[in-house]
């Protein structure tokens, strides 16, 4: 596995975890089923999810509990789609219903159009880095996330995000 580093087992090696994960996702993908009902594609990308937080996250998972780990993280993953799917509709199912390209609360009136047409152009107004903040937040990502994925730190982001959101808000009062 590699190098003990202050009592935890250092990172996995790439070739470690190529062992793994042809040792492991059939077991972890059946895991996940039995634990959630969900369509397959969602219980295989939430498995590649649980691999891909493994990758990061290796150093602190033991090579014997990597499958436990793995399970708990695909499941919470699933869950979430899961939950996330029953929100929101998708475009297909949308044109499939005849609802249209549009499902945001139903059909909209033209003036809430208008004003969510003026909310997207106001973005356009916001530095890159807060346009790239709130976009990378309206899909989901925490702060850790962005913060990691933008290489800037958490109160950063944290800052970036509260300016625009408040910058948004002005906007809309004028």
């Amino acid at each position: 596995m590699g190098v003990a580093v202050g009592g935890r087992a250092a990172a996995f090696a790439d070739d470690d975890l190529a062992g793994l994960y042809r040792l492991l996702s059939g077991q972890l993908e059946q895991l996940v089923r039995l634990d959630v009902q969900a369509p397959e594609p969602v219980i295989e990308d939430a498995c590649q999810f649980a691999w891909s937080r493994l990758v990061v996250y290796a150093a602190g998972v033991r090579r014997e509990a990597a499958l436990s780990w793995l399970s708990k993280t695909a499941v919470r993953e699933a869950r979430k789609r899961v939950i996330r799917d029953g929100r929101e509709c998708s475009l297909d199912a949308a044109l499939e219903s005849g609802a249209g390209w549009l499902c945001y609360r139903g059909n909209p009136a033209p003036e809430e159009l208008l004003e969510l047409r003026e909310r997207l152009d106001s973005i356009a107004e916001l530095s890159h880095r807060q346009q790239r903040l709130l976009w990378l937040h309206g899909i989901g990502l925490s702060y850790a996330e962005m913060a990691s994925y933008t290489g800037c730190t958490r109160r950063t982001v944290e800052r970036q995000l509260l300016r625009a959101k408040r910058r948004m808000r002005m906007r809309s009062t004028e």
